[in-house]
């Protein structure tokens, strides 16, 4: 016996459209003859009558083929937590305002629905980073991120020296310094001038935040490089973050390590819609409104 499809179901659910949205999307699931999940806390405000409440945890997101995400980057990265570990693709639905990692707008949402229930995707593995801090040997924290894992001030500016692959590249006086994905080149690494890393493109970025030197521009390197900050002794120490939601304390001294992780964030790619599945290029465009006008394009024959 073949077993159901499942989907599990979250949205942010402190607005309104997000609620209203997983309604429909829930309902279209349903008549299809998925199954549907919902985690326990959002059960109540969604209210839907027929999916399977469950506790947040890695057990909700065991046997499932989807996690459809409604809200905006932010509620993307935190069904990531869930969805990473199992290897289930995450399809955004963007309620927020740039929304660079979903995949359809909320006025696509049906169409979206349907692409899923017919099977009409594809996955894509976004790379993501694993991040250690230590002090004198002790592990102070050891986690992920796929867009960036950022060391920043705490009260006054950062003392910090950057390394790369084992050998001291340069240190600076600077409110923070980020290390990101291809992924989170759009996001606060773009925000601090950072380049624009097409996702496809295997890198890392290093880009200080505000540094107080000649030498302070933003990095590209290798896949397999391991990059390293250490915050110097005589700072106030600093914070770690990661993808915004994880925050560690770092004393002075404390030396934080990035390198490429194994395992990756899966993204679900629709078929055959207006506006996703579209080259990365025309994503830029439709976000930032990039002027386009005067462009002819090559000249067919």
């Amino acid at each position: 016996m073949t077993a159901k499809r499942t989907v599990l179901v979250t949205a942010h659910t402190g607005r309104g459209a997000a609620v209203d949205s997983a309604r429909m999307v829930i309902g279209r699931l349903l008549k299809a003859g998925l199954a549907v999940r919902v985690l326990k806390a959002e059960a109540e405000e969604i209210a839907c009558a027929g999916v399977d409440v469950v506790p947040t945890g890695s057990a909700a997101v065991e046997d499932t083929e989807m996690m459809i995400v409604l809200g905006g980057d932010g509620s993307l990265l935190r069904a990531a937590e869930l969805a990473r570990p199992a290897g289930v693709p995450l399809l955004g639905v963007n309620l927020g305002h740039v929304g660079f990692l979903a995949e359809a707008e909320v006025e696509d949402l049906a169409d979206a629905v349907d692409s899923v229930v017919d099977g009409r995707y594809d996955v894509e593995e976004r790379m993501t980073i694993e991040v250690t801090a230590r002090l004198n040997g002790q592990v102070l924290a050891d986690t992920w991120a796929l867009n960036e894992a950022t060391v920043e001030k705490r009260e006054r500016m950062l003392e910090v020296v950057a390394e790369i692959d084992g050998r001291p590249l340069s240190r600076w006086g600077c409110d923070g310094v980020i290390c990101a994905t291809p992924t989170g080149s759009t996001a606060y690494a773009f925000s601090a001038g950072g380049p624009v890393v097409w996702p496809e493109v295997e890198a890392l970025l290093l880009v200080p935040i505000s540094a107080h030197a000649l030498f302070a521009r933003p990095l590209v390197v290798s896949p397999r490089s391991r990059l390293a900050l250490e915050v110097q002794p005589h700072t106030a120490g600093a914070v770690l973050w990661c993808d915004g939601r994880r925050r560690y304390d770092l004393p002075a001294g404390a030396r934080v390590e990035v390198r490429r992780a194994e395992v990756p964030v899966r993204l679900a790619r629709l078929h055959g819609l207006e506006d996703t599945g579209a080259p990365f290029t025309d994503r830029l465009v439709a976000k930032f409104n990039l002027p386009v006008q005067g462009w002819h394009g090559r000249v067919r024959q």
